[in-house]
């Protein structure tokens, strides 16, 4: 059987072949991949909601749609000094029906319960994480710590 018709091959090294293709670095590699996770009641919802990710000198800032949610209905936790965790519990309230009125048609799906797990790169400040939603997107913002300083080489003379 060729590896390209083996699902378990191509889902394992998909990261891995996409990371060899378009050579990205290793911590731009964990943003862009995020954890794997088991089929369990909590990854339902993850590959529902799209999340930009944008690399900054100074920070990596997350984006995402989260229309019809408020800031009470998102939860964002940072898990285990390095994963960052953005839940929902996907309750969207609709518009109340007045006496006599009601909906004939309904297309817009209620805001999916979701759970989104990202795995941040070594130098980020866990400590400062903010995160805002407005209009409807969600932005979690991660700062960097300050590269370490370099090490200085002093000369001794030999006497």
């Amino acid at each position: 059987m060729s590896p390209v018709a083996d699902s378990s091959y191509l889902n394992g090294n998909l990261a891995s072949a996409v990371n060899q293709l378009l050579n990205f670095p290793e911590s731009i590699e964990k943003l862009v991949f995020p954890l794997r996770s088991h089929d369990n009641q909590e990854s339902k919802g993850m590959a529902a909601v799209p999340v930009d990710v944008l690399d900054t000198p100074r920070e990596y800032i997350f984006y995402m749609d989260v229309p019809g949610l408020s800031k009470s209905d998102i939860q964002v936790t940072v898990e285990d000094e390095g994963i960052l965790v953005i839940r929902s519990n996907g309750k969207r309230k609709r518009e109340e029906e007045e006496e006599g009125c009601k909906y004939i048609r309904l297309e817009r799906r209620a805001s999916p319960k979701f759970t989104r797990k990202f795995r941040l790169p070594d130098g980020s400040n866990v400590s400062t994480i903010s995160a805002k939603c407005d209009n409807g997107v969600l932005t979690v913002t991660v700062e960097k710590l300050p590269p370490p300083p370099k090490s200085k080489t002093i000369e001794v003379t030999i006497s």
